[in-house]
């Protein structure tokens, strides 16, 4: 995988996909586990699924940074 490009994502952005769409939350749920504002947690999610539709669509990594 050395000669893709790599998309990072922070493990903000992983919990923020994980609680979304694996456990299925409504946003207001997330965000008060994430102890986070409704409006950052859309920043987060969008963020999270801007990069992975990048990665996807354009073969690239998904690095998760800590």
């Amino acid at each position: 995988m050395s000669f893709l490009e790599v998309v990072d994502l922070t493990t903000e952005e992983v919990e923020a996909l994980r609680l979304k769409n694996l456990r299925g939350l409504e946003q207001t749920e997330a965000a008060q586990m994430m102890n986070t504002s409704q409006s950052t947690f859309q920043r987060i999610i969008s963020s999270a699924n801007k990069k992975i539709s990048d990665a996807l669509i354009n073969g690239k990594a998904i690095r998760i940074i800590r």
